[in-house]
């Protein structure tokens, strides 16, 4: 199967012209379907898009890792550029109120910035459910992912308001997508906060494949104890990982770490980076 994956929205832009934005948005075009995971925080997706010559009209789906502003906020520009209905598949707590409320500091809203009646006006179909979603033969979602290992652990200033109560969040909404090559597995991470381990064992049990080819998007280790780092890259080693293209959350440290442990395995996955697989 052809396969390209175009991160058009991240941290950092690597060619002349783009910009770098907090965030993230990777388009996935395959044979079987063309798919928008993210649409990063603003403007910067649609920015990118158009530098590198690409018609967001002509996409068949979207899909959301989470529902942080980071990855949500180019939502609204998004779909007025498709200009038609496009459904969007996402977990239902991806409407919950977020929040970053760090110790000393008033809480932040990090949720999405626009209601759902608002998208919806401008075409989105939202589907909203805890289960996978096979999005084509070779494509799906991971739906929500389970805890199983015990290094990975989940921010905790990072909390849900409800009923006027600030609760852990516990990211029941964080998925990421899983593509199956003949080289093997392609999983693409949004900021995994649920792991990326935890993810990646999850893609395996989903798709019945044990190689793993590719690794790509944010990690959420920008703020993991040194322990946790490498144990994950340990983790990642046995799993035979092929190639890692980790950014945006990842973390300097760990990206740092990561690429003197993976050589030209690893790649600096910044906005205007096209793969071909």
């Amino acid at each position: 199967m052809g396969l390209r994956i175009t991160t058009l929205s991240e941290n950092t832009a690597g060619m002349d012209g783009f910009l770098g934005e907090w965030g993230l948005s990777i388009l996935v075009e395959s044979d079987e379907a063309k798919i928008l995971f993210d649409t990063g925080q603003n403007v910067s997706t649609i920015h990118n898009a158009k530098l590198l010559g690409i018609d967001l009209s002509q996409i068949d789906k979207i899909v959301l890792s989470h529902g942080h502003f980071d990855h949500t906020g180019g939502l609204r520009q998004t779909l007025s550029e498709i200009g038609r209905e496009i459904e969007v598949i996402a977990h239902p707590d991806i409407w919950q109120a977020k929040y970053a409320a760090r110790q000393g500091e008033e809480a932040r809203y990090i949720g999405i910035p626009f209601s759902r009646g608002e998208l919806e006006d401008l075409g989105a179909k939202f589907k909203l459910t805890s289960e996978p979603v096979a999005i084509s033969d070779s494509i799906m979602t991971s739906g929500e992912i389970p805890l199983v290992t015990d290094f990975e652990n989940i921010e905790p200033f990072l909390v849900v308001k409800e009923d006027g109560n600030f609760e852990p969040d516990i990211f029941r909404d964080d998925q990421a997508l899983i593509i199956k090559t003949p080289a093997g597995l392609v999983v693409i991470l949004g900021c995994a906060h649920r792991g990326i381990i935890n993810t990646l064992y999850h893609a395996q049990k989903l798709s019945g494949a044990k190689k793993i080819d590719s690794v790509i998007g944010g990690c959420h280790l920008m703020n993991s104890s040194e322990e946790r780092i490498w144990r994950t890259i340990a983790a990642l080693k046995e799993l035979g990982v092929g190639r890692l293209g980790v950014c945006h959350c990842t973390g300097m440290a760990a990206s740092v770490i990561m690429v003197q442990e993976f050589g030209d395995r690893f790649l600096l996955n910044n906005a205007g980076t096209v793969l071909n697989l």
